[in-house]
């Protein structure tokens, strides 16, 4: 009776602990980022090879393959030549020169003339290798619209839940729509797991935008209402997003070796057992309950219609648009320029989440110290620089510099700019946090809709480089109007001046009065 007695005691504190509900916050947001990465190297490649069942898109990469691969006359005769001129004699644009090309192989390489197989001789195989580049290439940049949509699904449905999550947690709370989303996004990594069709990992990927409005919406609101000082909700958001970074860290690497040594499914069962315990840690001590508060909160309309918080928000759409433009286009561009192998792809991201976890570890309390709104004007305004040195990169190595600083100054906005949102919610409406944490992952999510949208399109249209510069471009514009930030009117201030206003029409209004008299 007494351990029984103990043990409830222990429990009952835990379950009143901010410390655990932090742990609780940072767990979910780790687990669901972690989804988001891990189909970065994955998926390229998957729908590539879905495409080509007999001519994988690994055989491409990582050394010479174009001298000793055997080859049919069939999958080249198949293969249209590309709109782009070619360098080598002996192919042209033309049908009469990819037949003059057969004939050429076929006259030396298969003695008896049917073509069966063809073992391309070492005289010839820059042609052979340089035809199948050119396809590779257009292939490749076709898939990065493909690839680019299904990645932006996660991000626009998460756009469309978050109106909708934010002011249901006034009514019922934060603890069931936080558990709504662990099991949203345990169903969706399941369909990732056995998805064997772009409609399915689609739909996988669509899901899981439901499930991470609901937790980051929750978990956000939920460390705003247990941390009310301003320096404490700094640092508890820092180490929340530190969590968010950590899934960001291990997610491309991890789903990259997974891939590549045990196959597509391994790492998406691997996340599906995590997001069980943390289903389970939930359940046990965040005890899903809905709570009816009588609390007035603010509008949607009155918090959308506040220019700070507006300039908040916008800030986190400019700082993670460019990482979202290079998740679906990244690792295509290294495939066609490098040829990346899979490891590789994954490996890349590397550099970001790792100086993204210190960047939002380091500026949690450093932003509150030097100012929120300077941490991020300097942060954007690097984020622009890394992200113009991006393209100059000629092998993986190249990539390291500005990736880390990329991430770095990513964490600098976001860990400045999610406590700044509650701060603004504090001085200027009323102290509920749902709706503007819904409005902050908006605003994060528009960055993930329009940059993987775009991304293929303008890497067909203007090129990768230039889809970067314009992007950098973007983020120098925008960095000034953190000015705006730096001494926000307050609630108090902003009833002043409306009062002040009215009296000085009323005193004109008398004088005037006055003076026809």
């Amino acid at each position: 009776m007494m351990a029984g007695g103990t043990w409830s005691s222990w429990l009952q504190r835990c379950r009143e602990s901010r410390k655990l509900v932090l742990v609780i916050v940072a767990i979910a947001l780790l687990l669901d980022n972690m989804l988001l990465t891990t189909v970065v190297p994955i998926i390229p490649e998957f729908l590539y090879d879905i495409k080509h069942p007999n001519n994988t898109l690994s055989q491409h990469l990582d050394g010479p393959h174009y001298t000793t691969r055997p080859m049919t006359i069939a999958s080249i005769i198949s293969t249209p030549i590309p709109p782009t001129k070619c360098t080598c004699p002996q192919i042209n644009a033309s049908n009469s020169g990819q037949l003059e090309f057969l004939q050429l192989v076929t006259s030396t390489s298969s003695p008896n003339g049917n073509g069966s197989i063809v073992n391309v001789p070492t005289t010839n195989a820059t042609s052979l290798e340089n035809l199948e580049k050119a396809q590779r290439h257009r292939e490749l940049l076709e898939e990065t619209v493909a690839v680019g949509i299904m990645f932006a699904s996660k991000a626009f449905v998460q756009l469309l839940a978050n109106p909708i999550v934010g002011p249901l947690t006034h009514k019922i709370g934060y603890s069931v729509p936080m558990f709504a989303g662990f099991v949203i996004m345990f169903i969706s990594t399941l369909v990732f797991a056995f998805g064997r069709s772009y409609s399915v990992l689609f739909i996988a990927r669509a899901l899981q935008g439901i499930g991470s409005s609901c937790s980051t919406v929750s978990g956000m609101g939920m460390l705003a209402e247990r941390y009310q000082d301003d320096k404490e909700r700094g640092n508890a958001m820092g180490i929340a997003l530190g969590g968010l970074a950590l899934g960001v860290l291990i997610g491309p690497p991890f789903g990259g070796l997974m891939y590549e040594f045990v196959g597509k499914s391994a790492p998406f069962l691997a996340l599906s057992v995590l997001a069980l315990g943390d289903g389970l840690l939930q359940l046990l001590m965040l005890q899903p309950t809905v709570v009816y508060t009588e609390t007035a909160s603010p509008s949607l309309k009155a918090l959308i219609t506040d220019p700070y918080i507006i300039v908040a928000a916008g800030a986190i759409t400019f700082a993670n648009m460019g990482i979202a433009m290079l998740e679906p286009s990244l690792p295509i561009w290294m495939m066609d320029t490098m040829g990346a192998s899979r490891w590789k792809q994954g490996a890349t991201f590397l550099p970001a989440s790792i100086s993204y976890l210190i960047g939002t570890n380091l500026f949690g309390p450093l932003g509150h110290r030097m100012g929120r709104w300077l941490a991020a004007l300097v942060g954007l305004i690097v984020i622009g620089f890394c992200l113009m040195l991006i393209p100059l990169a000629t092998n993986i190595n190249h990539l390291i510099m500005p990736n880390a600083g990329l991430g770095f100054a990513i964490g600098m906005v976001d860990s400045s700019m999610m406590p700044e949102l509650g701060y603004l919610v504090d001085i200027r409406h009323t102290a509920v946090y749902g709706s503007v944490y819904a409005i902050g992952d908006v605003a994060f999510c528009l960055g993930y809709v329009v940059g993987p949208a775009l991304s293929g399109t303008l890497v067909n249209t203007i090129g990768f480089e230039w889809m970067l510069f314009g992007t950098a471009m973007l983020c120098f514009l925008y960095a000034p109007l953190m000015y705006f930030l730096k001494a926000p009117p307050t609630k108090e201030e902003k009833k002043s001046l409306i009062i002040g206003e009215k009296s000085s029409v009323r005193y004109v209004s008398y004088e005037n009065d006055e003076e026809e008299q």
